[in-house]
């Protein structure tokens, strides 16, 4: 019981020191508040018209950006569905099995009921012998959520969450609505942070405000614009963090851009069919997370397709099989063409 109680009071110790980053960029959001809304646009700025502009077109971003940080932290990380985890009797026979090649073949035959496309980097089913599943596609465990995130692409320490599948267009947002705030900041502070310089300014602590408000806004702006472009980059390509660390594997061998259907479908696959929801912090991505087209997909015989039916000019009652493949890979191809950090040990 001792050990036990140990180790539970560890993991309580640990999971309050993960909120810490957390904390510290809810109390920066918290004073920056305070310094713009009091101390610049009530304590400083005197006419009237500006003030309400400036708190106006504050407060939409402000709400926008707070809206989005919040669903990227409390949104939980979506795990595989039940299909993926090994049933009682297939455990059983698992666990009897001493050879990895005789494993290998169990797991291959459940794989073959299931849309998982990716292998190891030697070939193997992945599977997860912690959550005693078998991985979908890019879908990895991650180490500090202790299960198995559905397109996962990493662990942020800044939002306290893994941002994967079910928050990933949230994680999109904030980083969009952030960098806007601190841009927003930026350019209206400006002309009282030159009269600081100038002594412009009442000699009230007003002024101080100013001036770590246009430091901090600044330094934010820089590194959330390279951030975000970096994950622009991404959804561009339809990669995410992990897959560039580890370039996905298929039995063909490894391709970077084997999810990859063209810039509109990557953006659409994250974003949503309805553009009235791109900016607002509300789920509105494709799919389930399980699977996801790609136009390598057909390549494997033993796997059904997951690509979904689609009409093509010649019909189904006088197309042969061979014929019926390359029309569907004809279509899925040329579209993609024309259209355009934690991570486990994989054995």
């Amino acid at each position: 019981m001792a050990p036990s109680g140990s180790r539970n009071i560890k993991k309580g110790c640990w999971r309050v020191l993960y909120w810490i980053p957390v904390l510290f960029i809810a109390l920066v959001v918290a004073w920056s508040y305070y310094a713009y809304v009091l101390q610049l646009c009530i304590e400083s700025i005197e006419h009237t018209g500006e003030k309400v502009i400036y708190l106006l077109v504050y407060h939409v971003v402000f709400i926008m950006f707070v809206w989005a940080y919040w669903q990227t932290i409390f949104t939980r990380p979506m795990n595989p569905l039940k299909e993926f985890h090994l049933s009682y009797s297939d455990k059983e026979l698992l666990e009897r099995e001493d050879r990895g090649e005789s494993q290998q073949e169990i797991l291959r035959r459940i794989a073959r009921d299931l849309p998982i496309y990716t292998r190891t980097n030697s070939g193997a089913i992945r599977f997860c012998d912690r959550c005693q599943l078998l991985k979908p596609d890019r879908c990895h465990h991650c180490s500090v959520c202790n299960k198995c995130i559905l397109k996962m692409d990493h662990h942020c320490p800044w939002v306290n969450n893994c941002v994967g599948f079910s928050n990933y267009k949230f994680f999109m947002l904030f980083l969009a609505y952030s960098l806007l705030y601190c841009l927003f900041i930026t350019a209206t502070d400006l002309q009282y942070f030159i009269k600081f310089w100038l002594n412009g300014l009442p000699d009230t602590q007003a002024k101080f405000h100013i001036l770590f408000l246009f430091f901090s806004a600044c330094m934010f702006s820089v590194s959330l614009a390279s951030l975000l472009t970096y994950h622009c980059w991404l959804v561009c390509r339809n990669r995410s963090t992990l897959e560039v660390v580890r370039a996905p594997v298929f039995r063909h061998g490894t391709d970077k851009s084997g999810f990859s259907l063209g810039f509109s479908k990557n953006f659409r696959q994250v974003f949503g069919d309805e553009v009235k929801y791109w900016p607002i912090p509300v789920f509105s991505g494709l799919g389930d997370g399980c699977s996801f087209p790609t136009c390598l997909v057909n390549l494997d015989p033993e796997q059904p397709s997951s690509s979904p039916t689609r009409s093509h000019p010649v019909t189904q009652s006088h197309k042969s099989p061979l014929l019926s493949l390359i029309w569907e890979m004809t279509y899925v191809c040329s579209g993609a063409s024309n259209q355009g950090m934690t991570i486990e040990h994989e054995a």
